[in-house]
């Protein structure tokens, strides 16, 4: 039997969710959509089985049926110091299919002054990779993306906090991960973190830990520790 496709509605009601713009381009030119065929629909909340009632170029409407199971995941967030945007938008396409809760852009001490300063203009961009990355995995809803801030103001984070650094020789991820709970993992950019910022990070309550002996670029830490906190 084939998996039907899943989307992530973009207006939604108690029993009707609307697909618009690209989105509802996609399902009617390419995927040639009609009425009367079914998809499954994450409206936030639930995931329900959808059947189409109307079609238009910009605009196709479900119906909404059954609720899905959907099965429950950790609520992981990555605290991620921008580097470079082709391999950071691969980390967060990948990790958004592994399944983390939100994606906090940083601008380190170590984080190219262009990269800084073009980073806001690509918040949208970033939102529309998770938004497709999450119907591809088949997730209930996108993971929220901020947009940039500078480390101080990403200290507070509620739940464990974890900090990855190349710095620390004992202390394992796997170690110090809860076994429920929220957990937040900040990643420095190439370079690595300053040592001012880890002494902020760990003085504001977050342990640092390691993914082992090799230096890992930051695309493939990040991706790393995510497929071990969801473990």
């Amino acid at each position: 039997m084939m998996t039907r496709r899943r989307w992530i509605a973009d207006e939604g009601s108690v029993d009707r969710a609307v697909l618009i713009g690209a989105h509802a381009d996609h399902l009617t030119r390419v995927l040639r959509a009609q009425v009367g065929q079914e998809f499954d629909i994450a409206t936030g909340d639930h995931v329900r089985r959808g059947r189409i009632i109307s079609v238009s170029a910009d605009r196709v409407e479900f119906e909404l049926g059954k609720k899905l199971e959907v099965a429950a995941s950790a609520s992981i967030t990555l605290v991620l110091s921008i580097f470079k945007f082709d391999r950071m938008e691969w980390a967060i396409e990948k990790c958004t299919e592994l399944g983390v809760t939100k994606i906090v852009p940083v601008i380190a001490q170590r984080t190219e002054k262009h990269l800084a300063l073009a980073a806001l203009k690509r918040v949208e961009r970033w939102q529309r990779i998770v938004q497709q990355a999450s119907e591809q995995s088949r997730r209930a809803a996108a993971p929220e993306v901020a947009g940039p801030i500078k480390l101080p103001k990403a200290l507070e984070f509620p739940g464990t906090r974890i900090v990855l650094s190349e710095l620390e020789h004992q202390v394992m991820l796997k170690d110090v991960l809860p076994p429920e709970g929220d957990i937040n993992l900040a990643f420095g950019p190439e370079g690595g973190w300053a040592d001012g910022e880890l002494k902020l990070l760990n003085e504001a309550g977050w342990v640092s830990a390691s993914l082992g002996k090799t230096i890992l670029r930051a695309e493939t830490a990040a991706i790393a520790a995510t497929a071990i906190a969801i473990s």
